[in-house]
Order: structure tokens, then sequence, then C-alpha cells
């Protein structure tokens, strides 16, 4: 697990590219390295996980002309190495990167589709006309953030780093307030910054002088046929095939365990695994100190006690949060509406004062397996369906919006149309062709959990040098779960999804966790924005109408009107308007982020995208 950045034909110093890199330190803090020529330049900050000796980047092959660096982990490595040995090829230590110049140099640029993990891939071929060639794994696990001008390229794992690389102050994209407020975060390739992008899932990318950029999507795999045997069955079998392979490691690893389902199936099959031995996995959990609504600790303790792992309760303290925001803000790069953003934060920075680098989650879950609310409701609802679903999305509802924005971004938003409006007529035009429930799970795994969970775990994890690691959203757990019958992904009362994953559950987790109401893993926030919590004075503070009225984007006395509502008559759609207001201004100020006028060629694509 790594940070890489670098360029493509951009006019930077090695001193450029070092200040990025260390601006990424935190995510790699056991090595740092950078290799530049002509034209080129790769860097990356290690956090040494497999083959903790090995592993110096950029890994090199064909005498030196490939090189790549790379982050993530590649599970599949020792059988890529066995082929590419088999071929004449060597290799000078057992870290998985090694296998990357090699295989690429067998394959070209279809060299990804054969990768099985999570990973985003930088590398420089020099063996004709220079090329530079990105890629990222088919989950959308780890990022990469870039800019491209048409004839530069820059890149980087997170957008600080890649701001850092930038020769001003980075500008908004005009719509991306609205586009945040209707799904809590931007969705897609575009960032709330102008002009820079986000690599998608299951991408290769490719940069030369003589041809650009090109994106490709490739291939998606075939989904496996469900025959035989009882679904929860196969949904066990499969899932602890990938939780036995993600629990290996060169470096401790530990369990993440809220007390619902997910994370508490994948922490016992870690736990019931033969391989570990001697070796006690440790369980951690977070709560909050003091007496708040939805707390699960009991939940996650059931858990472990079951287990018998080695349980860490971690306590974050509320009179934290106005010290610990603006460095999640900051984190982040972009702004995300969810409170869990702090709670992620204070729970991996426990993770990594307990000496742990590797944590497996059950994060996932729900996008592949059907389980959130909206999904039911929307699957089952016998008339229109769309308006709830896209509503249930945002942070603050599609018709309560503009009454939140000055004048001219109202005006704005009026002629452009709303970010809401755009999800429910792609969404309208897929339903009429297919089921609608493989329409909200597609949209759900491809669009939303990349941009909105994915990101968020990878930053606020590597935030403190942890790697987590996803047993839901390796390849065999995902493709059964599209592939089974909608009866196993959603009850037919449509009252609960997950029906094949309860199914797998059963016999290894307390009844109590499995038979409990879902509720969300998440900061009890609506009782935490209240008069008298530091939280609530740290909220005027940053939304008051002076520092709003420097944005120019939201209408100070609209705000004022909220945070009123909020103080009189506490209700969780107030409390989460008023959080996802905080976490933009945030940002906003945190990256002294500028306006910039919409350009006329706002929504083309400077890329050619080929399929």
């Amino acid at each position: 697990m790594c940070r890489i950045h670098g360029h493509f034909d951009a006019d930077l110093s090695p001193h450029d590219l070092r200040a990025a890199g260390a601006l990424q330190r935190h995510g790699g803090p056991d090595e740092a390295r950078l290799a530049h020529g002509p034209g080129w330049a790769l860097g990356s900050n290690r956090l040494a996980i497999t083959d903790p000796a090995g592993g110096h980047q950029p890994y090199e092959g064909d005498g030196g002309r490939l090189k790549a660096v790379f982050n993530g982990e590649i599970y599949n490595h020792a059988e890529l190495r066995a082929r590419l040995e088999g071929r004449g090829h060597r290799f000078a230590d057992h870290c998985d990167g090694a296998v990357l110049p090699a295989l690429y140099q067998e394959l070209g640029q279809d060299f990804a589709e054969h990768l099985d993990g999570m990973f985003a891939v930088a590398l420089v071929d020099l063996r004709a006309e220079p090329t530079l060639v990105l890629a990222t794994d088919d989950a959308g696990m780890k990022p990469i953030y870039y800019r491209w001008d048409g004839r530069h390229l820059r890149f980087a794992s997170e957008l600080p780093a890649l701001l850092a690389l930038g020769q001003e102050r980075p500008a908004l994209w005009e719509p991306g307030l609205d586009s945040y407020l209707a799904t809590k975060t931007p969705f897609g390739e575009q960032t709330l910054v102008d002009g820079v992008r986000v690599l998608p899932p299951g991408t290769t990318a490719v940069c030369s002088r003589s041809r650009g950029l090109r994106l490709y999507r490739r291939p998606a795999p075939e989904r496996p046929a469900v025959t035989g045997g009882e679904p929860g069955e196969q949904v066990r079998e499969a899932l602890t095939g990938e939780v036995r392979r993600l629990a290996i490691a060169d470096a401790p690893v530990c369990a993440i365990t809220s007390g619902g389902l997910d994370s508490s199936l994948v922490t016992a099959m870690m736990a019931a695994d033969p391989a570990a031995g001697a070796r006690r996995v440790h369980s951690f959990n977070i709560a909050y100190r003091g007496e708040w609504p939805h707390d699960e600790r009991h939940f996650a303790r059931e858990v472990a006690q079951r287990a018998g792992t080695a349980h860490h309760q971690v306590e974050l303290d509320a009179a934290r949060f106005p010290e610990l925001l603006p460095a999640v803000a900051w984190h982040l790069g972009q702004p995300n509406a969810d409170p869990i953003t702090l709670s992620t934060y204070g729970l991996f920075e426990a993770v990594h004062r307990a000496g742990f680098k590797v944590a497996l989650t059950g994060d996932a879950a729900d996008e592949v397996f059907a389980g959130y609310g909206r999904v039911h409701a929307a699957a089952t609802a016998p008339g229109a369906w769309l308006p709830a679903y896209v509503d249930a999305l945002a942070a603050i509802p599609a018709e309560a919006r503009p009454r939140l924005y000055s004048a001219d971004y109202r005006a704005f938003v009026a002629e452009r149309g709303s970010a809401s409006d755009a999800i429910t007529e792609e969404l309208r035009q897929q339903a009429e062709h297919r089921p609608r429930l493989d329409v909200l799970t597609d949209f759900e795994t491809q669009v939303r959990l990349p941009a909105y969970h994915l990101r968020r775990v990878d930053h606020l994890s590597m935030a403190h040098a942890v790697e987590v690691r996803l047993p839901f959203c390796q390849r065999p757990v995902r493709e059964l779960a599209r592939a089974l019958p909608q009866a196993q992904r959603l009850s037919p009362d449509g009252g609960r999804g997950k029906v094949a994953l309860y199914a797998a559950a059963r016999g290894l987790l307390p009844r109590s966790v499995l038979d409990r109401p879902k509720q969300p893993f998440t900061l009890p926030v609506t009782a935490m924005l209240a008069p008298g919590t530091p939280l609530w004075a740290f909220t005027r503070e940053v939304l008051s109408p002076a520092r709003l009225r420097t944005g120019g984007l939201l209408d100070p006395a609209a705000v004022e009107r909220l945070l009123r509502a909020q103080q009189t008559r506490p209700a969780d759609c107030l409390a989460l308007a008023t959080w996802s207001l905080l976490m933009f201004e945030l940002w906003r100020e945190e990256f002294a982020v500028r306006r910039a006028p919409a350009r006329p060629a706002e929504d083309r694509e400077l890329l050619e995208v080929a399929s």
C-alpha cells in the first residue's frame, strides 16, 4: 500500500514532485522515492505491507525502460510471478508490485485485466515514444486524481497532493455545490475542483504526445451462474475464502467491528480461520464518550466475545471535534456530507496507535447485497419511485436546496438544471429496459460506492497509515451477489435486503446481531448539534454570515434560519443539512477555493474515450 503521484510532459521540478509527495507521506511513511526524466516523473510513498524489506519503487523492467509505481495490493501476485518466471523474467524481491513491469511487457495495455486486488498503477514506457499508463481496479477501491489540460497530465492518489502540482489556487467546479448537496459528495469522474477528475473504476488511461490522453474501460468479467447449492452457503463459502485471503499480510492485521451484520461477519470469519493458529484476532469498535443515541458498542462486544477476539473499545471525545474536523476536511480533499467521516478518522487513529497496519472491514455489503432501505422502497414501490429514491441520496432535498443558495447561484442552478434532475433522468432511461433492482444495484455499486464510500474509507484510513481491505468488494463476492435471484437479495415483501447474506451468517453471529433492526454506523449528529456542545459552537462560527458572504454561494439569512430551526426543534434532516453545509465551508476555506465562471464548454470532455 502506497501513495503515488507524478506527471507527463508537465513543467514540474523535482522540488514540486517532492512537495506533493510530502503531502501524502501520512499514507506511506516507510519510504519516499522519486524517479524522473525528460517529460515524466513517478513518485511514491510506501506503507510496507508485503515483503517489507523489498518493494523499492519504482519497479523496473526491460532494462529500466519500463518503470512503475502503484498503490494497493495485488492478491494474485504469487501466481503471476510464477507465470512470468516461466517466461524468463526474474525478480529482485517478493513484493506484489514487482510483477507489474514484466506483466506489462508481456501483455501491454491489457495488463490490468489480469490483476486481482485493489490498485492504482502508474507506469512509464520509454521503449519507443514515451507513454504514461494509469490503471485502477474494477471496484474503485484505489483512486487516481488527475488534471489534463490537453497537453500536460498531473496525477496523485490524493487531491491535496495533486493541487500542490498546480500553479494557482483551486477553482470551484461551478455546479459542484448543488451536486454535492444532491448526493453528499460528487459522483462520477468530476470533483468539486474545476479541471480535476477521478479515473473511473476499471479504467486504463494512456497518455502520449502524439495521441494525447485516451481512456479505456476494461471489459467486465462474466457473471457466474448461481447453480446448485443453497445461496447462503455459496455466499458463505465465497466470503470466507476472500476473508482468509485478505487476512494474510507481512504486517499486523485487525478487524473493524461496528456491531452490524457485515463487519461482524467478517470479524467472525477472521477469528474462525484455521490458518490464524495461535494468533488472536484483534477487533476495534468506535463509540463516543458520554451517553448518546444509537450506541452499538454492546453489539460489537457480543460479537467479539463469541468470536474470541481481543477487543478494543475506542471512545471519541466530542470535545475534540472542532480540532479534528479541519483535518478531516483536508484529508478528504473534497467534502463528504456523511458524519461518519469524523468517526472513521478517529477510529483509524486508534488502530494506528495500537500498532496495526492492516484492517478488514464490512464496507460495501449494503451496496452489493441490496441492504439499504431506500433500495427496498424503490424496488417495491407500486407507482412512482424515482423522486423518493433520488431525494434519499441527498444531504438536502431538491425542493429545499434553492432556498439556501445565494441569488446568483440559485439562478445558475435553475438555468443549468439540478443534479437531482440529471440522476432522475439517467435512472429513468435505464429502468425502461431493465429490472428495477438491477438498475438500483448497478447505480449503488458502480456510481455511488466508489465516490461516496470507498474514497472516504481510503483517505481517512491512510491518513493514519492503515490499509483497509474490503472482502465485499472482491470480485468473487460482488459477482456472486449480483447473479443471485432477486428473492435472495431482497425479501419478497421488500422489508429486508441481504437475504442470502443473513443466511450465510446463521450460526456464526449472536441472535441479537442477526435480529436487530438495521441502523447506520455513523455519528449521532442530531443530538450533538445542540446548544452548549463544542460542535454547535464550532458550527456557528464556521457558518457565520461574514464567512458565508466570503464564499458567495449560500444565503446567510437562509442558513441562519436553518440553524435556528435545528436549535429549537432538532431533527435528523435539519442536522444533516447543517452538517453538510459545515463540511462544504470547511473544505472551501481549507483549500482557499475561489469561484470561477462556468465555461461554455463546461460539460464537454477534453478526452478521447475509447471502448
